[in-house]
């Protein structure tokens, strides 16, 4: 048989959330826009320097350049495109009356 243990107080209610909110950080939008942007800057990159080396001779396969420029073609106009959709939402938003 086990021996009855002692009721502890309920903590406030702040510290709840507060303790919740400070675990748990949702990464903000600007951070994700961020990383993206990273992300299409460093395909951008790699692509270049894979022409780079295709243009001075170095060993490099064709079929790999020119999947490497599409990759970061494709990346962009991706990017590019959730940009747009991201404009039309702030100005649809600033058009709503309150």
């Amino acid at each position: 048989m086990e021996p009855i243990r002692p009721i502890l107080a309920p903590r406030p209610l702040e510290s709840v959330t507060l303790d919740k909110v400070s675990q748990k950080q949702e990464p903000s939008f600007a951070s994700i826009l961020e990383k993206a942007l990273g992300h299409v800057s460093a395909m951008e990159a790699e692509s270049r320097q894979k022409v780079d080396r295709f243009l001075r001779g170095e060993e490099q396969e064709l079929h790999d350049m020119m999947l490497s420029v599409q990759r970061a073609s494709l990346t962009f106009d991706l990017f590019l495109q959730v940009r747009n959709k991201v404009m039309q939402a702030y100005q649809e938003v600033m058009r709503m009356q309150l």
